[in-house]
């Protein structure tokens, strides 16, 4: 494999620097760097992070291919900066056990755009009866770590106690989708005055915190790590911040669209905008962004959830919940998280490819960018400023809420294991 020398970029936003990939790994890190027969890339002005790491994205294969396949998928991650994925487990067949696990596995090595690690699920079927095969998957050759019935929610308390108990004993971690079905039948949005305004049903902020409470105090019970997926309302992270302080071992996300979007977008009735859980208040989005920057809220997760153009554009009550984000997401947190000042590329490194990648248990990811380390990099212009045109997205499916959205930034070269994925904003 050749070598390539990455020119005057600023790793981590800091320190202007040159990186040498030799291989697989990252060779040297300093000033003045050479090597006759390296390639070079000018990466002048540009930021250079770990490789980004998604802890929530559905790949939809097997199953539903006409929405994303683990190639096209993996495509659009690499496009967004990403060298790792886990794969959500709701699927056609379910990833409920080592064989579906071990298939979406290796179709992520074959196509080689990015590292696949599949979520397993929690129960047999996603219906929240029976306990899935959890340790068969973790002794798969996938090796799942993380457990989840995401799209729902692990609502009987003795099945989701069993699941902590069961995950303790290899140090896995169950992936909750905080939603108490009871109080969300019907729901529509979120429950406020946008939802009475318009007649639709309401989905209130205690369906969430409500799951959350219980599940932080299960995890404490057994002694086991809980994480909460796709953070939405200010309680939420109250009750988060309130078990942390406990010392109870739970971690949580927020998405991209939880962090800029709000209710309001709903009086359009566009069912790009129906997402599960829903888009909160200006008060609500406020929250998410300060628990982020202060680490009550640990990573940013994609919830990637592509789907077909007959499954979006209908009427809302009809539609689909969910939006494609991994070819935006860095755009997203550069905009509200670092130009709005609360937080630097340190941070983002931190939220984006550290955490989500110990969360997970990714261990050739989230590392430092220093020699000797893998390199999985990720190379942006934050100075780029341009409309969102999904029409160029790598995924298959265009559900995007940003179409002709002004975002900054721009990914210009992905790196995995030292193989350019991306190279001047385009698949390589």
């Amino acid at each position: 494999m050749s070598k390539i020398l990455i020119r005057g970029a600023k790793v981590l936003g800091g320190e202007v620097q040159d990186v040498l990939i030799d291989g697989e790994t990252v060779a040297a890190v300093g000033t003045g760097l050479s090597d006759e027969g390296a390639r070079v890339i000018d990466a002048a002005g540009q930021i250079l992070l770990p490789g980004l790491v998604d802890l929530h994205t559905h790949l939809r294969e097997p199953g539903r291919e006409d929405s994303e396949t683990v190639l096209t998928g993996t495509r659009a991650a690499a496009r967004g900066g990403y060298t790792s994925v886990f794969a959500m487990a709701n699927t056609f067949p379910v990833a409920d056990t080592a064989g579906v696990v071990e298939q979406v596995w290796r179709l992520g090595r074959e196509h080689g755009y990015c590292d696949v690690q599949p979520i397993g699920a929690v129960t047999v079927g996603l219906e929240g009866k029976q306990l899935a095969e959890l340790g068969a998957m973790h002794d798969s050759a996938a090796g799942v770590t993380v457990f989840s019935d995401d799209g729902k929610c692990v609502d009987d308390a003795v099945i989701m106690r069993r699941a902590l108990e069961y995950v303790k004993a290899f140090g896995g971690v169950v992936a909750q989708h905080a939603q108490e079905p009871r109080l969300t039948e019907g729901a529509q949005m979120n429950e406020g005055i946008v939802s009475a305004e318009l007649g639709l049903g309401g989905w209130p902020a205690v369906a969430e915190e409500s799951i959350i409470a219980r599940d932080v105090l299960l995890a404490e019970h057994v002694g086991s790590r809980v994480h909460i997926c796709h953070l939405s309302t200010a309680g939420s992270v109250e009750i988060v911040r309130w078990a942390k302080s406990r010392g109870i071992d739970v971690t949580a996300e927020v998405t991209p669209h939880h962090l800029l979007l709000t209710d309001e977008l709903v009086r359009s009735y566009n069912p790009v905008y129906k997402v599960n859980p829903p888009l909160r208040t200006e008060a609500d989005v406020m929250a998410l962004r300060e628990a982020l920057a202060d680490g009550t809220i640990d990573i940013v997760a994609t919830d990637h959830a592509p789907h077909p153009h007959e499954d979006k554009d209908c009427e809302w009550a009809a539609a689909a919940m969910g939006m494609v984000g991994l070819e935006t997401a860095l755009s997203v947190v550069q905009h509200t998280m670092v130009d709005s000042g609360l937080m630097n590329w340190a941070d983002v490194a931190d939220r984006m490819s550290v955490k989500p990648a110990r969360i997970g248990g990714a261990e050739d990811h989230g590392r430092p960018v220093s020699a000797g380390e893998p390199a999985n990099l990720t190379l942006l212009d934050p100075a780029y400023r341009g409309p969102v045109n999904p029409a160029g997205f790598a995924s298959r499916s265009r559900n995007t809420p940003y179409e002709g959205r002004e975002l900054p930034g721009r990914v210009t070269h992905t790196f995995l294991r030292g193989r350019a994925t991306v190279v001047d904003g385009k698949l390589a």
